[in-house]
C-alpha cells in the first residue's frame, strides 16, 4: 500500500524524474535574467515593464510545464500518426504568414502570424520545424523494412523538408539552414541509404547557391532577406580577419551587438556582477532573448554558465540514454533527433554569444524571453519525458512489466 501511495506521488512527474529535474531548475533560473535584461525593453525600446514582462514569461513557464505534463497523457504513437496532417496545417499556416505576416519586438522581419480576434501572435515556423521532425521519424520507421523507391524518397522526404525550407527561409534563414542540417542528421540517425542522403545534400547545395544568385542580383525574389544575411556574414568575417581596407568604424557598427555582448561577457568575470547588476544589457539588443547568455554571465560569472551548461548537459546526456533504453526504434529515434533539435539551438544562441558565428534570431531554450520558442522547446521535452515513461525491462519471458519509479529515476 505504500509503495503504491509512493508511486502515485510521484507519478505526475511522469517519465525520467532526472530530466524533469533539470527542466524545473532552468525553468525556475530563467526568471532571474529574464526580470533583469527585459529592463531594456522598458527603459531603452520603451515597450511594456519590466514587472509586466516578466509575469509574462512566468506564464508561458507554467503554460509550457503545464504542456510537457500533457503531452506525456497521449500515446506517442498517435503524435507519430498525426504528424502528417500536423505539418500539412503548419505548411498551410507557412503559406499564409509569407502574405500577411507581422513584425514584434522591432524585429526585421514578418515571422509572426496574429490569431484573429486576440492580441496573441506566434511563429508557425516553430510548429513547422517540429511537425516535419516527427513526421520524418514516423516515414523512416514505418519504411524502414523495404528499400524505397526513388520517387519515394523524393516525394515523402525530400519534398517536405525543401518545402518547409523554402516557405521558411524568406524570413527565417537560419531556422530555415537548422531545419535543413536536422533533417539530414534524422536522415541519417534514420538509417535512409547514404546515396539518397548525399544526393538530397548535393542538390541542396545548388538549389541554395542558385536562390542566393538570384536574390542579390535580381528581383524576382520579392522581399528576402538575403542582404542582411550576407551583411552579417561579412561583418562576421571582416571583424575576426580585421583586415586593412575595411572601415574601422563601419565594421565596429555593423558589429555592435557582438562587441556588447563580448563586453558583457568580459564584464562578468569568474563570480559575475550579482543578480540583476548587469551594466550592459542596456546596451545590448536583444537582451532578453537572442543575447541573453551574455547577460547571464555578466551577472552570474563564468560559474555560473558554467552550471546552466552543466545543466544542458544533463539534459542531452539523459535524452540520449533514454534513446538508448528505448526498444521501439521510432520512440529511440524520436527522442535523438528532439534532442538534436534543442542541442543544435542552443549551441547556435551560445555560438553567437560569444562570437563564433555570425548573428542569428536563435533564443536559448527555456530561458530567452519569447512565447513561441518557449512553448515548442516544452513540447520536444514533454514527448521525450512521455517516451521515457514507456521504457520496459526485459525479463526471462520476454517484455516484463513497465518499470518502477525507482528504475525510471535511474534508467542508466
Amino acid at each position: 500500500m505504500n509503495e503504491q501511495d509512493t508511486e502515485s506521488r510521484f507519478e505526475f512527474l511522469k517519465g525520467d524524474k532526472v530530466l524533469w529535474m533539470v527542466i524545473l531548475v532552468i525553468s525556475i533560473f530563467s526568471i532571474f535574467p529574464v526580470y533583469s535584461a527585459s529592463s531594456n525593453l522598458e527603459y531603452i525600446v520603451n515597450n511594456g515593464t519590466t514587472t509586466g514582462h516578466v509575469i509574462k514569461h512566468m506564464f508561458f513557464v507554467v503554460l509550457g510545464l503545464g504542456i510537457m505534463r500533457l503531452a506525456g497523457t497521449v500515446k506517442y504513437e498517435y503524435i507519430g500518426k498525426l504528424s502528417s496532417i500536423l505539418l500539412g496545417l503548419m505548411i498551410v499556416l507557412l503559406v499564409v504568414t509569407m502574405f500577411t505576416g507581422q513584425t514584434i519586438d522591432g524585429a526585421s522581419a514578418s515571422r509572426w502570424l496574429k490569431i484573429p480576434g486576440t492580441p496573441i501572435s506566434f511563429q508557425p515556423s516553430s510548429f513547422a520545424f517540429l511537425m516535419l521532425i516527427i513526421y520524418l521519424c514516423r516515414y523512416l520507421t514505418k519504411k524502414i523494412t523495404r528499400e524505397r523507391l526513388p520517387i519515394e524518397n523524393i516525394m515523402y522526404i525530400f519534398g517536405p523538408i525543401l518545402l518547409v525550407f523554402v516557405l521558411v527561409a524568406k524570413d527565417n534563414g537560419s531556422t530555415a539552414l537548422m531545419i535543413l542540417m536536422v533533417s539530414v542528421v534524422v536522415l541519417i540517425i534514420g538509417q535512409l541509404h547514404w546515396k539518397y542522403i548525399a544526393g538530397f545534400i548535393s542538390s541542396s547545395f545548388v538549389a541554395i547557391v542558385l536562390f542566393l544568385i538570384i536574390a542579390l542580383n535580381t528581383n524576382l525574389i520579392g522581399g528576402n532577406r538575403v542582404h542582411t544575411w550576407m551583411s552579417r556574414i561579412e561583418t562576421f568575417t571582416s571583424a575576426k580577419a580585421k583586415t586593412a581596407d575595411v572601415d574601422d568604424e563601419s565594421v565596429k557598427a555593423k558589429n555592435y551587438q557582438v562587441m556588447q555582448a563580448k563586453a558583457a561577457i568580459v564584464h562578468g568575470g569568474i563570480t559575475g556582477m550579482g543578480p540583476g547588476k548587469s551594466a550592459l544589457k542596456q546596451m545590448l539588443p536583444q537582451s532578453a532573448s537572442d543575447f541573453i547568455f551574455a547577460v547571464i554571465v555578466e551577472e552570474y560569472g563564468v560559474i555560473g554558465a558554467a552550471f546552466l551548461i552543466s545543466m544542458y548537459l544533463i539534459m542531452m546526456i539523459r535524452i540520449v540514454m533514454i534513446a538508448s533504453k528505448m526498444p521501439a526504434f521510432f520512440g529511440s529515434l524520436l527522442v535523438l533527433s528532439l534532442g538534436v533539435m534543442i542541442f543544435m539551438q542552443l549551441s547556435v544562441n551560445i555560438a553567437v554569444a560569444v562570437n563564433l558565428i555570425p548573428v542569428t534570431g536563435q533564443p536559448l531554450p527555456l530561458i530567452s524571453y519569447g512565447g513561441t520558442s518557449m512553448l515548442v522547446t516544452y513540447l520536444q521535452l514533454g514527448i521525450i519525458l512521455n517516451i521515457s515513461s514507456r521504457i520496459q525491462i526485459y525479463d526471462e519471458e520476454g517484455m516484463g512489466k513497465k518499470q518502477s519509479v525507482a528504475e525510471i529515476n535511474d534508467i542508466a
